[in-house]
C-alpha cells in the first residue's frame, strides 16, 4: 500500500476469489473473468476497480478498510426476476396445480394484506430472507392492496436494495376481497408510480396478475399506465399450465395465443417480463424477441405444481431475454443457488444441458439484463452498483469434501449450485455495505 496516502472513508475494498461475467457465455467463451486471488474496490456504493489483488493492494491508500474473504468467492449479488412476497408464509404448502394454488392457498394468503402492519412485517422478513441467499434485486408481487406495495417499498429501501414491485390488478375471476376496478387499479397503480417509482433504487411495476383475472378494460388501462410512465416495468404471468392457457384461449377467442391477448392491450416491450412461458410456439417467442420483452424462468415452482418444463435452448436461439425466478411460494426456495439446481434439472428433462457459467450468468448478469438493468448491476464493471455475495465453498462437510476434489472453477461452481444454500451465503453486501450478516446495532 501507498504509505503516502490520505485514507478516502468512502473507499474500501474485498478480497477473494472474484467471478463475474462480462457477455454470455451461451455465446462468449471469454465471458467469464476469473481472479483467483482478486480485489474489487468499492468508492461510495459503486466499482470502483476490480482485478488481480496484487496489482491493486498497491494503490490503495493507507488506512483503507480490506474485508479479507480469501478461500471464499465473491460474484455480482443475485437477481430474482419473479417472486410473491405475500406468498412468503404459504411456500411448501402440500399438493395442487395452478388454478387450484390460486384458489386454496394464495388468495386467502393476500386477503392478510390489507392490515399494514402485516404486510410491514412479511416484506422486512422476506427482504432478510433475499440478502441472507445472496439475493440484492427481485421483482417482486405484492398485492391489490396499495399499503402491501407501501411496505416492500419501505422494508427494501431500509435495506439500500434495488426492489421493483407494484400494485396487483384483478378485477374479475377472483374472491371479491381481492377485486379492484379498471378505474380503482389504474387510479391507485399511477399514485404508487408517483410516490414510489426512482426514489433511491426503488422501481414501479404495473402488474396485472394474469389475462384471466383482469378484464379486456384493466388490461388496456395497465397497458396506458406502462405506456404512460417512461421507465417503469410490467410484469405478469404467461402460458404457465396448460388448463390456464386454454381458459385464456375461452375467455380471449379473438387473440392468436395467450402472449397476443398481452400485446393487444400494449403491455410488450422493454422491461416487460412475464414468468414461466412454458407453452408458446415459435411465433410467440419471435414477438417477445423483437419487442425485447423479457422471460423469468422459475423451475422450482414449474416443478412443484407439475406446470410442464421451460425450453431455454429454443428462447435463447430466437433471441429472448431470459431471466432465474425464485417464484415463492409455489416456488420451494429463497435461495438462488437452489433455483439454479432446479434450473439444470428441468433442461436435463427436456433434453437440454446447462453449465455452471451459464447458471451463475443467468442469476447476475443475465437477470439484469433481462430486467435492462445491466448498465447498473450484475458485474463488476467500473461505475456499476456494488451489490456482492460471498460464497463458501466449505459452508457444510459435504461442500467441503466435494469441493476438495475440484480440479477445476468450473466444477466448483457446479458443485456450489448443487449443494449450496443459504449456508453457502457467508455475507452479502448492497451497495458496498454488509447487508447479511447484519451488523449489529450500535
Amino acid at each position: 500500500m501507498n504509505p503516502t496516502a490520505t485514507t478516502d472513508i468512502r473507499l474500501s475494498a474485498v478480497r477473494g476469489e472474484i467471478v463475474h461475467f462480462i457477455a454470455d457465455p451461451a455465446h462468449d467463451a471469454h465471458a467469464l473473468e476469473h481472479f483467483a486471488d482478486g480485489l474489487l474496490i468499492v468508492r461510495d456504493g459503486h466499482v470502483a476497480e476490480c482485478g488481480p489483488a496484487a496489482e491493486l493492494l498497491a494503490k490503495l491508500p493507507a488506512g483503507t478498510p480490506v474485508a479479507d474473504h480469501r478461500g471464499k468467492l465473491i460474484l455480482p449479488g443475485f437477481v430474482d426476476t419473479h417472486v410473491h412476497y405475500p406468498q412468503t408464509d404459504i411456500i411448501a404448502s402440500h399438493g395442487e396445480q395452478l388454478l387450484e394454488w390460486l384458489e386454496k392457498y394464495t388468495f386467502p394468503a393476500e386477503r392478510r394484506f390489507a392490515d399494514p402492519a402485516h404486510a410491514a412485517e412479511v416484506a422486512a422478513f422476506f427482504c432478510d430472507q433475499l440478502l441472507k441467499n445472496g439475493t440484492t434485486t427481485a421483482a417482486a408481487f405484492a398485492t391489490v392492496h396499495p399499503a402491501s406495495v407501501d411496505a416492500l417499498f419501505t422494508a427494501a429501501q431500509r435495506r439500500r436494495m434495488r426492489l421493483i414491485t407494484g400494485k396487483v390488478l384483478m378485477d374479475r375471476n377472483c374472491p371479491d376481497f381481492l377485486r379492484d376496478t379498471a378505474a380503482s387499479g389504474y387510479a391507485e397503480s399511477k399514485a404508487l408510480i408517483e410516490r414510489w417509482h426512482g426514489r433511491d433504487r426503488l422501481l414501479y411495476a404495473v402488474t396485472p396478475r394474469f389475462a384471466p383475472t383482469s378484464t379486456p378494460a384493466q388490461m388496456r388501462l395497465a397497458g396506458r399506465l406502462f405506456a404512460e410512465h417512461p421507465g417503469v416495468f410490467l410484469q405478469s404471468h404467461l402460458a404457465e399450465n396448460r388448463g390456464e392457457v386454454d381458459w385464456v384461449a375461452q375467455l380471449h377467442p379473438e387473440a392468436r395465443s395467450y402472449l397476443d391477448v398481452y400485446e393487444r392491450c400494449g403491455q410488450l416491450g422493454m422491461r416487460a417480463v412475464y414468468a414461466h412461458c412454458i407453452w408458446l410456439d415459435d411465433t410467440d417467442r419471435r414477438r417477445m424477441a423483437d419487442t425485447g420483452t423479457a422471460i423469468s424462468f422459475c423451475p422450482t415452482s414449474n416443478l412443484f405444481l407439475g406446470s410442464g418444463l421451460f425450453d431455454l435452448r429454443r428462447a435463447r436461439e430466437l433471441g429472448v431475454r431470459v431471466g432465474l425466478g425464485t417464484d415463492v411460494g409455489a416456488g420451494t426456495s429463497f435461495s438462488m443457488l437452489q433455483t439454479m439446481n432446479e434450473a439444470y434439472k428441468v433442461l436435463q428433462l427436456a433434453g437440454q444441458s446447462l453449465s455452471a457459467a451459464s447458471a451463475f450468468h443467468l442469476a447476475t448478469l443475465g437477470g439484469a439484463h433481462s430486467l435492462y438493468l445491466d448498465d447498473r448491476i450484475g458485474n463488476f464493471a467500473a461505475g456499476k452498483e456494488a451489490d456482492f455475495v460471498v460464497l463458501d465453498p466449505r459452508a457444510t462437510p459435504l461442500l467441503a469434501r466435494r469441493s476438495a476434489a475440484c480440479a477445476t472453477l468450473d466444477e466448483r461452481l457446479f458443485v456450489l449450485m448443487m449443494l449450496g444454500d443459504d449456508r453457502a451465503v457467508a455475507a452479502t453486501h448492497v451497495l458496498g455495505r454488509p447487508a447479511w450478516p447484519r451488523a449489529p446495532a450500535a
